[in-house]
């Protein structure tokens, strides 16, 4: 027994070396890079005195916390009300809009970001379209502009949401409902009273995961306004390759400074959701 054990045990090594050359490897050379002097010198803490003295470094985090919270926080309202309706469809259609979904949350980065331009750009088969019949919202929308980058993070922070809260209306058993109407509560109060503060832990878990999705989404950003906007992903591309010259530490600094940052948010997330289960128990 202790011998199969062992082989099992043996097993997981490929595992684990994939984990330590492809995540711990990567984190420990980012974080040793951003303490690092350019150039290769010794240690030093110059980059993050420059991140937080810049206003431009600064404005870059504040833009990226701007747009991830707003898009996740309209994707979580819409999902909230899309995985419920998905709920109401006979468990056929259920499966076949979830596969459709599914596919949905991994049609991001460029492609998504080169169609949203073959269909809302200057150019695009809506604009020309609503042109023919004498609308032009090119004044008020344009595919470039701050809120058309915000309907692309929209876009692809929907399917996400809606896989994560879709399980969660399982949580509503149907004998509550009858058992609520029973007692003459409408189901407006049904929701208020017992199933929303039930799927509350799960909606404010599923907002943290859009959040960092969202923080962390470089390809649709800049394929769609390469760096005409201040994002911190677009920044740290920006300094490792080197749009004039390629300054890799500061480059690291940020980085790490954006992991702190999707970790915070996770922590508050934890704090809230135990929170919430906590008041609700």
């Amino acid at each position: 027994m202790k011998r199969f054990v062992s082989m099992l045990w043996i097993t997981t090594i490929p595992f684990f070396a994939m984990i330590a050359l492809f995540l711990l490897v990567p984190l420990l050379s980012m974080i040793g890079g951003s303490f690092q002097a350019e150039g290769g010198g010794g240690f030093t803490i110059s980059h993050y005195r420059e991140i937080f003295s810049n206003p431009y470094y600064l404005q870059a985090f504040e833009n990226s916390v701007l747009i991830s919270f707003l898009s996740a926080l309209i994707g979580i309202v819409v999902a909230v009300f899309a995985a419920y309706a998905i709920t109401r469809f006979p468990q056929s259609l259920q499966q076949r809009v979830l596969v459709i979904t599914n596919l949905t949350s991994n049609f991001a980065g460029i492609p998504l970001a080169f169609a949203f331009i073959v269909l809302l750009g200057n150019s695009g088969l809506f604009v020309l379209l609503a042109k023919q019949l004498g609308i032009d919202f090119g004044q008020s929308f344009t595919l470039y502009s701050w809120s058309g980058l915000t309907l692309v993070y929209i876009y692809f922070q929907l399917p996400l949401a809606v896989m994560l809260l879709y399980p969660l209306y399982n949580a509503i058993q149907k004998q509550w409902m009858e058992a609520a109407e029973l007692l003459g509560a409408s189901p407006w109060k049904f929701w208020l009273r017992i199933g929303f503060p039930v799927l509350l832990p799960g909606i404010v878990g599923t907002f943290s995961i859009l959040f960092a999705n969202a923080m962390g989404a470089y390809a649709s950003a800049y394929a769609l306004t390469g760096s005409n906007y201040n994002l911190v992903p677009i920044r740290i591309g920006a300094l490792v390759s080197g749009d004039i010259f390629a300054r890799p530490e500061l480059g690291s600094a940020l980085a790490v400074l954006l992991g702190l940052t999707l970790a915070g948010a996770l922590l508050v997330n934890e704090w809230l959701t135990r929170k919430i289960r906590r008041d609700l128990s």
